[in-house]
């Protein structure tokens, strides 16, 4: 039953090298499955700089070996090497994805967006003990800090997806629509939402405001 989300794919590479050095690295004082989650998760949150503004839509630059070797990337990219650990380990996983609202989101980065939705936000749903539980690595350690908002904690039991609230209680992030989970990355549906909210990244790049030209979109 869980077979579909256990297999490696072009975008969840599990059968990779350096995957599978990573996840096992990481995880070789561990024994049980939840407490290897939580180091994966640890692993990738923190030592994958979160990197939203840097978007290549070549279906072959996108893999969590790649997201791996840069050692940066967006929530996406983030969410496949965790997914890429977790198989390689035997974990069965599947890739979630929804729509944010990032309430403290930077004035320059809402001003590329042109919105302060966040389209096709990733996360990872685990099957633990008999129980699929969602954890979200998108936002490392020091990047919570600068916003004042705590490092989102995954303990292998509950659902962890977003910091509702910053250190001095505003809202800081809120869900809006969920695309849904799945054994693979739905890289098309993912354009064709890019599109969809964002249709001035697909324009030429030389008509757009200074502002926008920094968050590149590759295709």
């Amino acid at each position: 039953m869980n077979l579909p989300y256990l297999q490696p794919t072009p975008f969840i590479d599990s059968d990779h090298p350096s995957v599978v050095h990573f996840a096992q690295k990481t995880t070789q004082h561990y024994q049980t499955d939840v407490e290897k989650a939580i180091a994966l998760y640890n692993a990738v949150r923190d030592g994958i700089r979160y990197d939203p503004y840097h978007i290549d839509l070549r279906p072959d630059a996108i893999s969590a070996s790649l997201t791996l070797q840069r050692g940066s990337g967006y929530c996406i990219e983030k969410a496949l090497l965790l997914a890429a650990g977790a198989r390689a380990l035997g974990i069965p996983n599947r890739l979630g994805f929804a729509n944010v609202r990032n309430h403290l989101a930077t004035e320059k980065f809402v001003q590329a967006l042109r919105t302060d939705v966040f389209v096709f936000h990733g996360y990872v749903s685990l099957l633990l003990n008999g129980k699929w539980v969602k954890a979200t690595p998108a936002f490392n350690k020091d990047l919570c800090e600068r916003f004042g908002v705590a490092p989102l904690e995954f303990d292998g039991l509950h659902d962890s997806v977003f910091q509702e609230y910053d250190h001095n209680g505003n809202v800081y992030m809120e869900y809006l629509h969920y695309h849904g989970e799945f054994a693979d990355f739905p890289f098309d549906l993912f354009v064709q939402e890019l599109k969809i909210w964002y249709p001035h990244f697909f324009n030429n790049l030389q008509n757009l405001p200074e502002q926008e030209q920094e968050m590149v979109i590759r295709k």
